[in-house]
């Protein structure tokens, strides 16, 4: 694999989004997490596939064997605040569906996770696992290769009635084909008040500029959050851009580095620092902030008029699983409004299903009127994601972008 594809895993990994913050861990106490076995890129596609392994290519045997096998990330479903070996929503589908679901938190990583199930798929064998959630860009690698199965849609009534219409066109998956969002994430800004003297940061512009705010800021490791919100900011749409514009987007942050302007760039360490006052103001995942604001009321967000760095995490059933129709009524089960509110009250991600706004107010009030949970049309409309690169321009970029933050 080439070198700076590599470091921008291992980034990710150690103090990336995969990194859970503060809060969530004290949510749930102690996390144990296992190590990385990084895979190699240019893999082609598994052993008998047609390129997109429709429902026929593998055998289902969900009506004999009411089992599902689901791979997660951590903290990345409700738990009972009392018990926390209890999952709510989770252990109400197994009684209400006679599936008994073993349920694994074992994606920490979206590249560490593809090296331990990629021998399995190239060799056209069964994972072990009947569902995983993937971020969208290796949910999309997936499908390229045709490592996953095309889903059911006669099988998902709820998912295909209910999914919010901003999720039903995606690069990676059109017509959503084989996957569904499993939650949204958004990259906005946010700012410490009392750091800030009680000025509001509301642009990248404002991170990369404002003579108030030098040496107080950070931006992420993650170089499509971090490039993609300043291309955004330069009017370039990171859905679009070419070599050219990448450029003058590590160009203007690198004018800021030099210039002292940031104090760093970080992974989920931020949250820590943003509440303390020692970053003014920063980049930073909404789904932090969200929890960041019930601990400290100083910490305020602000979604850019240039628009924000938006992304999925998708559910999909890998080729050659065993239960894809065991798979496909849990999605179905998600995609219940009342359900969907359960799980993001927990979560505190963006939920992509409609009609769980609602249900949320019953819950909660202020999470139902949280434009970092259920964003309205105009601000849905901001979001963008960053478009599918090849392994030679990804492993370019991220040869850009190490230099850049000095990884």
């Amino acid at each position: 694999m080439p070198e700076p594809v590599r470091k921008a895993w291992e980034r990710s990994l150690t103090s990336g989004r995969a990194a859970m913050s503060r809060r969530r861990l004290l949510r749930l106490g102690s996390l144990a997490t296992g190590g990385a076995a990084l895979a190699a890129c240019g893999i082609p596609p598994a052993a008998g596939s047609r390129g997109g392994n429709e429902p026929e290519d593998t055998p289902d045997h969900s009506k004999k064997e009411r089992v599902l096998n689901f791979a997660n990330w951590p903290l990345y479903i409700d738990v009972d605040d009392k018990n926390k070996k209890k999952r709510p929503t989770l252990d109400r589908f197994m009684r209400e569906s006679g599936i008994k679901v073993k349920y694994v938190e074992d994606i920490n990583d979206n590249n560490e996770f593809y090296g331990k199930i990629k021998p399995q798929l190239a060799a056209g064998q069964d994972t072990g696992r009947d569902l995983v959630c993937l971020t969208d860009w290796m949910a999309g690698r997936l499908i390229r290769q045709g490592w996953a199965q095309r889903l059911d849609p006669a099988r998902m009534p709820n998912a295909v009635a209910n999914l919010e219409d901003r999720f039903r066109t995606a690069a990676q998956d059109p017509g959503r084909q084989y996957s569904y969002p499993w939650a949204g994430i958004a990259c906005v800004v946010a700012y410490n008040k009392k750091a800030t003297g009680g000025k509001k940061v509301t642009s990248v512009s404002q991170l990369l500029e404002d003579e108030s705010l030098k040496g107080k800021v950070s931006m992420l490791t993650e170089m499509t959050d971090t490039v993609g919100m300043t291309m955004l900011d330069l009017g370039i749409d990171p859905e679009k851009f070419d070599g050219d514009d990448f450029d003058r987007a590590v160009a203007r942050i690198q004018k800021a580095v030099d210039g002292k302007q940031l104090r760093r760039f970080s992974g989920n360490d931020y949250i820590d620092e943003l509440s303390s006052g020692d970053i003014a103001a920063c980049l930073a995942w909404a789904g932090d902030v969200v929890q960041l604001k019930l601990d400290n009321p100083d910490i305020e967000f602000a979604i850019p008029e240039s628009g924000y760095r938006f992304a999925t995490d998708d559910l999909l059933v890998p080729a050659k699983a065993r239960h894809r129709a065991n798979a496909e009524e849990l999605i179905n089960y998600y995609y219940d409004p009342k359900v969907a509110a359960e799980l993001t009250a927990w979560v505190n991600y963006i939920c992509p299903v409609s009609g769980a706004k609602a249900e949320m107010e019953k819950i909660d009030k202020d999470l139902a009127e949280d434009p970092l949970i259920f964003p309205d049309a105009r601000t849905a409309g901001r979001g963008k994601a960053f478009r599918p690169m090849s392994d030679k321009e990804q492993a370019r970029y991220e040869n850009k972008f190490a230099k850049l933050i000095g990884a």
